[in-house]
């Protein structure tokens, strides 16, 4: 009998259905902040405690986005995240094979990681006059500046991780007798996935500032023409409204990726807060 009182709660811990039930209310807490902030403003605009011209209710929002979109606000979305894909997949690319370049072969590091670091901290605007000299005003300056964007936190997230992986596997790899290559391909590109997914989600999230600074600058189209169109009319809804889909359109688009990785390093065994 204790043999049975003892298996019962290790069962119920243990079965899925008990853990979903646990998980329900985490997954909904992320909502619990933004929520809040929405009855707040609400409350605030309502009561006249925040102007109205200044920061706009949240009902009104949600009204404005609901006219904008009968106003071709699926074009100004589309357009933003075509952007964003080909910018972000090209500067990506890039930086995961320059970045096993230099974490791969000391020669490549001295030659290439300091230029990097100095490009590295040159803010996004400065670039724009730049890529608006060279490449005009049509979609290349802007594909290029989000490309930027994306390539330098790729390129750390690549470096890092493989320069941080464990000696010991190293050793391991070595003792098998694995070549370079092998040992590249096998060892330390799978044990740096993590900080490289690392690396791909920050420069996710910078290809879409990126954006709002390439279409601020020289666009008819997209999520950064609509906050400009906004601030110049003095709008503060429609430049809220542009600010919400921006992002709810970087949330989606980091959880794709944090789906992804999920999928692809399901085998780690690594720490899980409780």
């Amino acid at each position: 009998m204790a043999r049975d009182t003892l298996a019962a709660p290790a069962s119920a811990a243990c079965d899925p259905g008990t853990r979903r039930t646990l998980r329900l209310p985490r997954a909904t807490l992320g909502l619990l902040l933004p929520v809040l902030a929405l009855i707040a403003a609400q409350a605030g605009v309502r009561t006249g405690l925040i102007p109205a011209n200044l920061l706009p209710a949240p009902t009104e929002i949600a009204a404005t986005i609901a006219g904008l979109a009968h106003q071709g606000l699926g074009g100004h979305v589309l357009a933003s995240t075509v952007r964003v894909a080909i910018g972000f997949a090209g500067g990506a690319l890039l930086a995961i094979l320059l970045g096993a370049l230099v974490g791969l072969n000391r020669t490549a590091q001295a030659l290439f990681d300091p230029t990097f670091q100095a490009l590295r901290a040159i803010p996004s605007l400065a670039w724009v006059p730049l890529l608006l000299l060279w490449l005009g005003i049509d979609e290349a300056p802007k594909l290029v500046l989000i490309g930027i964007g994306a390539f330098f936190p790729v390129y750390m997230g690549v470096v890092s991780g493989i320069r941080d992986v464990d000696r010991k596997l190293i050793e391991a790899a070595r003792l098998y007798r694995l070549n370079r290559t092998a040992l590249a391909r096998r060892v330390l590109l799978p044990a740096a996935l993590p900080a490289i997914f690392t690396g791909l989600r920050n420069g996710l999230s910078l290809a879409w500032m990126f954006m709002v600074a390439a279409e601020l600058i020289a666009a008819s189209q997209g999520l950064g023409y609509l906050l400009s169109d906004g601030r110049e009319t003095s709008r503060a809804d429609i430049v809220l409204s542009a600010i919400v889909l921006l992002a709810l359109l970087g949330k989606a688009s980091d959880s794709l990726m944090r789906r992804l990785e999920n999928r692809l390093l399901a085998w780690r065994d690594n720490y899980a807060p409780a």
